[in-house]
């Protein structure tokens, strides 16, 4: 029989042996929020559309994201138009963006030539959404995506940025809240994110702002009434959008 010491120690040393084997898995999971890649060829024509743009270096003001973002020139026109068109402002929204995404098009040319006062960037809920509804990749690997690895991709972009545009303000947003209910996993982890990229913002050229509680109702629910598809605006949900940040943007624009 064998003493109880060295049984103890045998399960002790097991135990940890599967401590490292997960972390060494956890390791060599690749975090594809931080590997620049570009998509199909409607999306080079939009993202060298952004380029043409920045070349000008006219647009005191851009919006940096994905389909919600794009969605200004939507849903969002009206408010677009009544908010951002007097100021000159410019949309570099492409839906279906994650973070990798935006980091390529920041290697390839949006912003060069560019310093704009303020740049609003929202971007992360496709990361998101890929990792809870696992898709192939170009590669044939599965897409996987925690809330730390969003926030690495939401790091290096505001990284990036700062070196493209030192003399410019960003406005970090939270994620927006989507799903129904506070439960959805998708929300949550929408939240797990913001709560760390919320960390990034140093108070001088990156401030952070979460306003996804101006679209919920008190007991945290979302209606089709403000995201119809309960993760894209509708008219309603954009004119909220520009309402709760403008305090902020006047101010970081010194108007």
């Amino acid at each position: 029989m064998k003493h109880p010491l060295l049984l103890s120690a045998a399960a002790l040393l097991l135990s940890a042996a599967a401590l490292l084997l997960q972390a060494s898995l956890i390791a060599a999971e690749p975090n594809y929020a931080i590997q620049p890649v570009p998509r199909d060829e409607g999306w080079l024509k939009r993202h060298e559309s952004f380029n043409e743009i920045s070349k000008k270096g006219e647009a005191p003001l851009v919006f940096l994201g994905d389909s919600i973002t794009q969605g200004w020139s939507g849903k969002g026109a009206a408010t677009w138009e009544k908010y951002y068109a007097p100021r000159q402002a410019a949309n570099f929204g492409i839906g279906g963006d994650r973070t990798e995404h935006v980091l390529w098009r920041l290697q390839n040319g949006n912003f060069d030539g560019l310093t704009p006062k303020l740049i609003v960037l929202m971007i992360g809920t496709n990361n998101t959404g890929h990792a809870n509804r696992p898709q192939k990749e170009l590669n044939g690997a599965i897409y996987q995506c925690s809330a730390e690895q969003t926030a690495e991709g939401v790091k290096l972009i505001l990284e990036s940025l700062k070196k493209k545009c030192p003399q410019s303000k960003i406005l970090l947003l939270g994620i927006f809240p989507r799903g129904e209910k506070p439960t959805d996993p998708m929300r949550q982890q929408n939240e797990a994110t913001n709560a760390l990229i919320a960390k990034l913002a140093d108070g001088k050229t990156v401030q952070y702002l979460d306003i996804g509680p101006t679209f919920l109702q008190p007991d945290g629910t979302l209606t089709r009434e403000i995201m119809p598809d309960l993760l894209h605006l509708s008219e309603l949900g954009y004119e909220k959008w520009a309402a709760a940040m403008e305090p902020k943007v006047k101010e970081l624009l010194g108007e």
